[in-house]
């Protein structure tokens, strides 16, 4: 079992609930296809994901991503085996961070920082799981 976490800009103008829903709806088929898990993050302009499965097919998934025409600047966070899976059950899990409540914002903004206007998805695993622990129990 391998865990790769990744963070990439997006080159739309604006990342909206439409945007994530499509991206979510694509991946679902391919995740469960391949049995992928995990959970996407996004910001007005940036992606942070979370991808757990077997190494072939993370690492085909991966440069699938690479090649998506709505990634720019990706960032390979981390890459590497793990002993159990985080996102058990969710084939893909999306959460918007852009239409929150007032003070989850700022909370968020006050723990990992603040870029372009919107909480800054970090690129250190640690703090890249922190972040979807944090999203994940509140936002549910």
């Amino acid at each position: 079992m391998y865990r790769l976490i990744y963070k990439s800009r997006s080159i739309l103008v604006e990342v909206t609930e439409e945007t994530l829903k499509e991206i979510l709806e694509t991946s679902t088929d391919l995740n469960r296809k391949f049995k992928i898990t995990g959970a996407l993050i996004a910001t007005r302009t940036h992606f942070l994901q979370v991808l757990e499965g077997n190494f072939k097919d993370l690492n085909r998934t991966f440069f699938r991503i690479t090649s998506d025409p709505r990634h720019e600047d990706l960032e390979l966070v981390s890459f590497g085996p793990v002993e159990n899976r985080l996102f058990e059950g969710w084939v893909m899990k999306g959460f918007g961070i852009f239409d929150v409540d007032p003070e989850l914002d700022s909370s968020l903004k006050n723990k990992f920082g603040v870029e372009e206007g919107g909480v800054r998805l970090p690129t250190q695993e640690w703090a890249a799981l922190s972040l979807m622990h944090d999203v994940g129990v509140i936002v549910q």
